[in-house]
């Protein structure tokens, strides 16, 4: 629904956007509050400036604890590997056992509840690739409205790349499940491919607007899209649209877009009494919408299928380089997204290999040829080999 804000309240909006300073932008964001009409189509848009102004208070509060020499929370986590993965799960359902069972990490494995209190990494090792995972503290109700350590944890989240939703089959894990997805989803973490997805970058003054347009737009035209963003007094910006949007998805993300992270379920515990009925009611409660594993982290059962799930569920693909003067492969592979071309792999080794690309060879078993000669359009598969070349 649209929000129809007045021309005073997109006013204050684009003043708390440009602001630098957090107690500035929380002023401002405060002010917007108040100015936002209360109605069915304002009610999200309202939630969602009201976890942003927790976010910027956290942040306020933590930068004073700093500076007068307390320390403070480190809730950031440098991602290394292939990519990085944040276990989600209420207290006690196995979140630590599941990160000390399969990676390198030492964890504390406690019978008393909320034992985790900072984030814990550790890599998982899958064929030759490895993956970060990170155990967050327990996810509680509220998590999003700035419960406990609620933003911090959500804040992991939203960086990852992907989540690992752990339940405890022992107890209800619909409900806990239900309570994980219900705090992402105020956070405007979807677990789910969105049909719509906008990404508005503001660039400096006189650049002027660039709409890109992937996919389509549904009901309203791109003079319709101009005049939404001008409103908000965006009017130097590349604004790209992918999928099928509506401009209340435009509008959407000019407050704060949604963030997609694909995630995996493990169901703990397994080895329970219970454990085979509760996973076919969770099984029949997903309706196969997430990959859900059964696993036991007490008896190391179902664990080695994690790595494959998690490389299914990132949709991503391994592709080794050869230089022209070797006869082997580089062992360490790149990632790239499933779908992705030479042309993709060039740029992401070097922005001048790219523009100076002339063609390449690639090794693959489901090619009639190998190696055969390809351009910069060739969409590459997992486990090619491709040896570049360049004018």
């Amino acid at each position: 629904m649209p929000t129809n804000l007045t021309v005073e309240a997109k006013k204050k909006w684009n003043e708390a956007s440009l602001a630098r300073r957090p107690p500035e932008k929380l002023q401002k964001l405060q002010e917007f509050l108040s100015l936002i009409p209360k109605h069915k189509g304002t009610s999200r848009l309202c939630a969602q400036v009201k976890r942003q102004i927790a976010t910027l208070r956290r942040e306020i509060r933590e930068s004073r604890t700093r500076k007068v020499g307390r320390g403070g929370s480190k809730f950031f986590i440098e991602k290394e590997g292939a990519a990085q993965l944040v276990i989600l799960g209420p207290t006690k359902v196995g979140r630590s056992s599941l990160l000390v069972s399969i990676t390198n990490a030492k964890a504390e494995v406690s019978d008393y509840p909320y034992t985790t209190q900072e984030p814990v990494p550790g890599m998982l090792q899958h064929e030759d690739l490895q993956f970060q995972l990170v155990e967050a503290p327990a996810m509680v109700k509220g998590a999003a409205d700035g419960e406990a350590w609620g933003l911090q944890t959500l804040g992991l989240a939203r960086n990852a790349d992907g989540l690992i939703l752990v339940v405890d089959l022992s107890q209800n894990p619909r409900e806990q499940l239900s309570l994980i997805l219900g705090e992402l989803e105020k956070a405007r973490i979807v677990t789910q491919k969105p049909k719509a997805r906008v990404e508005i970058e503001k660039k400096h003054v006189g650049v002027g607007l660039r709409i890109v347009v992937f996919g389509r737009l549904v009901d309203c035209a791109m003079r319709d899209v101009e005049a939404l963003l001008s409103g908000y007094g965006i009017r130097d910006a590349v604004v790209k649209i992918h999928g099928e949007a509506k401009l209340d998805d435009v509008e959407d993300a000019i407050f704060e877009s949604a963030i997609y992270r694909p995630a995996i379920i493990v169901a703990n515990k397994a080895d329970r009494v219970e454990a085979t009925r509760n996973l076919n009611e969770l099984m029949a409660f997903t309706g196969n919408k997430y990959p859900v594993l059964g696993v036991s982290c007490r008896i190391l059962f179902g664990l080695d299928k994690l790595g494959d799930e998690i490389f299914k569920a990132l949709d991503i693909m391994r592709v080794y380089t050869k230089e022209p003067s070797k006869k082997k492969p580089s062992p360490k592979p790149f990632i790239l997204k499933k779908g992705s071309t030479t042309a993709v792999l060039a740029r992401l080794i070097h922005t001048d290999f790219y523009r100076s690309f002339s063609y390449a060879r690639v090794w693959a078993e489901r090619l009639r040829f190998s190696p055969q000669k390809v351009g910069a359009s060739f969409v590459l598969k997992d486990k090619d080999i491709v040896e570049l070349h360049a004018n």
